[in-house]
């Protein structure tokens, strides 16, 4: 079968309600957004080649251009997102028993999402390979299961510490409830995923740091060593954030906006309690609550959402973020 230039997209996701709680058999509900994706063409070649981008490639200006780059994108560019999601795929076929047929390909990638930012650049790039490699060898995964595959290749092949929601929004695409369940996880390694009409929802905005990838939003958590050695008011918190996103889920249903803005604000001040925040990512959360929006990380900081009431409310969030170096946007879910 001849293939001309196959081209996948997975796109940016935000975390509506529960997060961080993925990683701790929480609830969540994340969206897409479409403002940003990861873009992968793939097309036929003699050998098998992964052809770098800018943040592949070890030529630098000066010293100081090698430690911007390494600030922004680490010590890797995307071709071991790629290499990863490759062997991922191959070795889900072996175990299916399907035999993929020898033919190469070419592949590259292009990725408009923001670094840094909690926005799941990573995983939309493996996850629109893994669509790619799907096309390209007209292998068919459950879509129920290919998050688990993808977040696989960033936790088994990386190292990279996750939890399964941006795979699953991306996979799903839309607006998507989860609930990962202790005893569903175990048994089949993945959670109970359900599609939420996204035309449900209220006026959502988002707004990330634009110089975020040269300020290290990194600050140090031990949540995840609190957690599995049973620390009581991390399990508490948590459970408390994870049922926010089961009321979320019924204020969505309902179309009760009111309660979807307080429940975005209850979720960020609950990971206060928790986690350590960096004073540049207060800053954001601050700016924007003064503006009377509801404001919540998407990911892991760098970038916000919540609900807006009106275009006077959105037209204060882009001048009054403007002034603290972040830009407003309206995530475009569908």
């Amino acid at each position: 079968m001849s293939h001309g230039i196959i081209e996948t997209t997975a796109y940016a996701r935000a975390g509506l309600l529960g997060n961080p709680t993925d990683g701790y058999f929480g609830k969540t509900i994340s969206i897409i957004v479409r403002n940003f994706g990861a873009r992968i063409s793939l097309y036929p070649s003699p050998e098998l080649q992964i052809e770098p981008q800018e943040q592949d490639i070890n030529v630098y200006r000066n010293i100081y251009h090698l430690v911007d780059s390494v600030k922004l994108t680490g010590y890797y560019g995307g071709s071991r997102l790629i290499k990863a999601a490759i062997k991922r795929f191959c070795e889900y076929a072996e175990e299916q028993q399907i035999r993929l047929t020898s033919k190469n390909f070419t592949i590259r990638y292009h990725s408009s999402i923001p670094r840094q930012v909690g926005l799941a650049g990573s995983s939309a790039i493996i996850t629109a390979t893994m669509r790619a490699l799907m096309e390209y060898y007209q292998v068919e995964i459950p879509v129920e299961i290919l998050p688990t595959l993808i977040l696989s290749a960033e936790m088994d092949e990386l190292g990279i510490n996750a939890g399964l929601q941006d795979r699953v929004a991306q996979v799903y695409e839309g607006c998507v409830y989860m609930d990962f369940n202790e005893e569903t996880m175990q048994q089949q390694r993945r959670g109970n995923y359900e599609r939420l009409d996204p035309a449900l929802l209220p006026k959502l905005y988002m707004a990330y740091k634009i110089d975020l990838g040269k300020v290290s939003g990194a600050v140090f958590n031990d949540v995840r060593a609190r957690f599995d050695k049973g620390d009581k008011e991390v399990i508490k918190t948590i459970n408390e954030m994870a049922s926010l996103a089961e009321a979320g889920k019924e204020a969505i249903l309902k179309q009760d906006e009111k309660a979807l803005h307080e429940l975005m604000n209850e979720n960020f001040d609950l990971r206060c309690k928790i986690m350590n925040i960096s004073d540049s990512n207060k800053d954001l959360i601050a700016t924007a609550r003064r503006c009377g929006a509801s404001a919540k990380f998407t990911g892991s900081g760098g970038s916000i959402i919540g609900v807006y009431k009106d275009d006077e409310v959105l037209n204060k969030l882009v001048v009054e973020l403007k002034k603290i170096n972040a830009r407003v946007i309206k995530p475009y879910i569908f």
